[in-house]
């Protein structure tokens, strides 16, 4: 036998064992990275039931009026949990007013609701889809449709503004809320905007997929109004 090639063989011999233990090392090193730095999966928030998640959510916003805030699911842990999958327990349909940040007013957290945020909370077809994807696929078992007060989408709607661009296709949606709304004794805007909540959670309630998932017991639909004073969400209905 060649010396040389005897060199060569137990060199590529141990070459590969070297490279073996190497991988798996490295296998076995990732596993137990896994093991130890990987997050568990989201916790499964939306196994409460439609009433239980609604009550957390407006014991979240009393809180916050309280001025007792727990600010919960907001730290570097939680960040990692729902890195993973989120499974947000309440799903909201907001204006996209800069006071109404929906986390804040009802004290919660990372992963804890899928908010959709347009100027006059309207119910677009878009604004739909997300939501019943946020209710289907994502399992949140309550939907609140959330109007406040002195909103400036309704405002604009009921002084019949001329606005550039597709800030019109807003007002249009929001229209027939003031046509409704225009005969009550009261607060012209508040009464607008309250018709607006209802007008805008009946078209969510005429969705066949939240419809089917109401009818199942799996969720509940319910509009409310923002006290922009006081920091309240009143439900409404």
């Amino acid at each position: 036998m060649n010396p040389n090639n005897g060199k060569f063989n137990l060199s590529r011999r141990n070459s590969l064992k070297f490279v073996a233990g190497a991988i798996g090392t490295g296998i076995l090193a990732a596993k137990v990275g896994a093991d130890v730095a990987a997050p568990e999966p989201a916790i499964a928030q939306n196994e409460l039931t439609p009433d239980a998640a609604m009550k957390k959510l407006m014991d979240g916003n009393k809180r916050f009026v309280d001025k007792k805030r727990q600010s919960p699911n907001q730290d570097l842990p939680r960040l990692l949990e729902v890195a993973i999958a989120q499974k947000p327990f309440a799903a909201i349909l907001g204006c996209a007013d800069s006071r109404f940040p929906s986390e804040i007013i009802f004290d919660q957290g990372l992963g804890d609701l899928f908010v959709c945020r347009v100027a006059g909370n309207v119910a677009t077809p878009e604004e739909i889809g997300s939501l019943e994807f946020g209710t289907l696929v994502l399992g949140a078992k309550v939907l609140v449709v959330i109007g406040h007060k002195r909103c400036g989408a309704v405002d604009a709607t009921i002084k019949g503004a001329q606005v550039p661009g597709q800030i019109g296709s807003l007002l249009d949606a929001i229209k027939p809320a003031v046509e409704s709304s225009k005969n009550t004794a009261g607060d012209r805007l508040e009464n607008a905007s309250k018709a607006n909540v209802v007008l805008q959670t009946n078209r969510l309630k005429a969705s066949p997929v939240i419809s089917k998932l109401i009818a199942e017991n799996k969720l509940k639909v319910v509009g409310g109004y923002y006290d922009l004073d006081t920091g309240a969400v009143n439900i409404m209905v």
